[in-house]
């Protein structure tokens, strides 16, 4: 049973809404201003949600929640706008203000247990194991890089990296987009010799191909039309430090056997003049594209492969290191909260939701989804609900049977659909069988006789 404040001084309405609160099994306070309320939640009557007038006969709603916010012992009670005329105004001025909902007079009794069951699951304390899964926060404070990972994956790259650190090999870097390839070239920047140096990023598929060679190399003043003053290149301002060549893969068939040159050389030569200038730097590659297949279809130089790809790097999916992404998204939360001063956690569903989702856009996407939440989500407690963007179905997923599966025969089909399932389901559940039969929906039995049909160990 929770204590709710009704905040209204529209005496029957309020009592329709006590009436109503009272069925479904709450404890019921009233005032009939905003100045009786804040002196009775002043004086220490507990509250576990307010309903709030918008119209009130001496402050409004607004003023009322937000001298709320100013107290740091109410600033966490969920209050819910009421209105009789709500308007843009009033709407995105409560929300802006901290109002877990906003809504419109009359309210049914449906909408108010549904919302009250919002109300209370997005604001239930966090579990006091919680920080034992978030093994990042500690680490939300310091602007240094940082490559976050504690899967098996990503303690091979991290040690990786640090042995790639001792030296001043040239590091190519794969994986998809979003894994954090810049974030690892800075990372290596950061731990190698050359720390004290510049770090320099080019990404050669944001700039026009015929505007590359002079970002690169640099030009002289009247070297090709636009050229009204002398620039100095990439490779030039990087020297003592480390250059990131960003989506390599992209680079024109041109551009890669000049690079490749002045890579073996160290020097470079800018447009419109026959100076060289040598230089000393690190170079970083870095591309999500599969360079051994273009080398294949004569798109990449196979040279300029071979002078890249001395120490390297690849950065697994996230759907490949399941263990890391609730610290993550924990770790995204606290710094996207850092500004808000409230604190927030995700509840066990919405970790569930977030270890069952595909992550094509893998760390970036996880990134972006917590600084959603964090300022679209009503309470502290982020819920399913909060994350129900996530459930929208994928272009994969909207597709009908595969149809290499429909050619087969039905028990073969079956079969390869059983196999796939399961072995998901483990993944899951960490190899925890147990835990894996109930994702399931089936007996521990059951799928014990399911894997040793399929071969499964």
């Amino acid at each position: 049973m929770a204590t709710i404040l009704i905040v209204d001084d529209d005496d029957a309405f309020r009592e329709g809404l006590a009436e109503t609160l009272t069925d479904l099994g709450h404890r019921v306070v009233e005032a009939a201003s905003g100045q009786a309320a804040l002196q009775m939640l002043g004086d220490g009557q507990p509250a576990d949600c307010v309903f709030l007038d918008f119209r009130l006969p001496d402050l409004n709603g607004l003023d009322v929640l937000e001298r709320l916010g100013e107290e740091p012992a109410l600033k966490a009670i969920p209050v819910v706008m009421l209105t009789a005329y709500a308007s843009c105004d009033n709407t995105i001025g409560a929300m802006r203000l901290g109002a877990f909902e906003h809504l419109t007079k009359p309210v049914g009794r449906r909408d108010i247990a549904v919302l009250l069951e919002r109300v209370f699951s997005a604001n239930q304390p966090r579990a006091l194991s919680s920080h034992a899964g978030t093994p990042f926060l500690d680490e939300s404070e310091t602007d240094r890089p940082q490559l976050l990972g504690i899967s098996t994956a990503m303690r091979t790259v991290q040690k990786q990296l640090g042995r790639a650190a001792m030296t001043d090999s040239t590091v190519l870097i794969t994986g998809e987009t979003g894994t954090g390839k810049e974030v690892a070239a800075r990372v290596l920047h950061a731990s190698s010799n050359r720390r004290a140096g510049p770090f320099v990023a080019v990404n050669c598929a944001a700039i026009p191909h015929d505007l590359l060679e002079s970002e690169l190399f640099g030009h002289r003043k009247g070297a090709f039309t636009g050229a009204t003053t002398d620039r100095v290149g990439r490779l030039v301002a990087a020297n003592g430090g480390t250059l990131l060549l960003d989506e390599v893969g992209d680079m024109p068939t041109a551009m890669q056997a000049k690079l490749l040159r002045t890579l073996q050389e160290r020097h470079v030569t800018p447009l419109g003049t026959n100076r060289a200038i040598p230089i000393d730097l690190r170079v970083v590659a870095a591309t999500h594209r599969d360079l051994d297949t273009m080398v294949a279809a004569g798109q990449f130089r196979q040279d300029l492969h071979y002078r890249l790809n001395v120490v390297a790097l690849h950065l697994p999916p996230l759907r490949e290191r399941v263990a890391d992404i609730v610290p993550l998204a924990e770790y995204f939360l606290a710094s996207a909260v850092r500004a808000t001063g409230r604190p927030m956690h995700l509840c066990a569903e919405a970790q569930r939701m977030l270890v069952e989702h595909a992550w094509h856009g893998n760390v970036r996407e996880l990134k972006n989804a917590m600084e959603r939440v964090c300022s679209l989500a009503p309470g502290p407690t982020i819920t399913a609900d909060d994350l129900s963007f996530l459930r929208r179905p994928t272009a994969a997923q909207e597709r009908p049977v595969p149809s290499d599966l429909v050619e087969l025969p039905l028990a073969e089909a079956v079969e390869r659909v059983e196999r796939a399932v399961i072995t998901h389901a483990l993944a899951l559940a960490n190899g925890n069988r147990a835990d894996a039969a109930r994702r399931l929906g089936i007996s521990r039995q059951s799928l014990y006789t399911k894997m040793a049909a399929l071969g499964l160990s």
